[in-house]
């Protein structure tokens, strides 16, 4: 089994402009997982035009003994990836944990249940977070493959950036991250 430091769980993909799928233009994906079996992640700056989050709660009848103004949230519903559409995960600051959450480090968990929703609606849920429908997965050496076609380029995550709402800027904040002028990057494959 291969050293966990090699993989990029917990980090950032970030599209390189001649990505050559519009599914994934100037997108910035979380790595949920990544392994010698695959990886798994979520696009975070994609919102789906016309779903808000308080709508999935009403849609799903989602009650709660409190009063949260969601319309105060403003809480977009992410395009995670073209993976499993109709499926929907809680990515969230790591100070939420179920029995069904999936650890990613101190920093943040997903969870994929409608019970996180709930705890949400009912004011239990964390204190950043983020819903999104479907997500991106790779087989074994496909991601790997990817970044080395100069596809992705690969950072650290930053609470701020993953959680801010400004989903506009995602993709240059997280450029910006790497110390690189986004208007300089190239999709060009090159070797030094």
């Amino acid at each position: 089994m291969a050293n966990r430091e090699n993989y990029m769980t917990g980090k950032m993909l970030i599209a390189m402009p001649s990505m050559g799928d519009p599914r994934f233009d100037r997108a910035v994906i979380f790595v949920c997982s990544h392994d010698e079996d695959g990886a798994m992640g979520l696009v975070i700056n994609h919102a789906l035009p016309g779903i808000e989050f308080n709508d999935l709660v009403k849609q799903l009848k989602i009650e709660s003994n409190i009063m949260i103004d969601f319309e105060k949230m403003e809480l977009p519903v992410m395009y995670g990836g073209p993976v499993e559409s109709a499926r929907g995960f809680l990515l969230h600051s790591g100070d939420f944990i179920r029995a069904e959450t999936i650890k990613i480090n101190n920093f943040y968990g997903v969870t994929g249940t409608l019970d996180a929703l709930k705890d949400v609606a009912q004011g239990k849920g964390p204190k950043n977070l983020m819903f999104v429908l479907g997500y991106a997965g790779w087989d074994a050496g496909q991601l790997e493959a990817e970044i080395i076609q100069n596809v992705w380029l690969v950072c650290d995550s930053d609470e701020d950036l993953v959680f801010t709402q400004e989903n506009h800027n995602k993709w240059t904040q997280a450029v910006g991250k790497l110390g690189i002028d986004p208007a300089m990057l190239s999709g060009e494959a090159g070797r030094a």
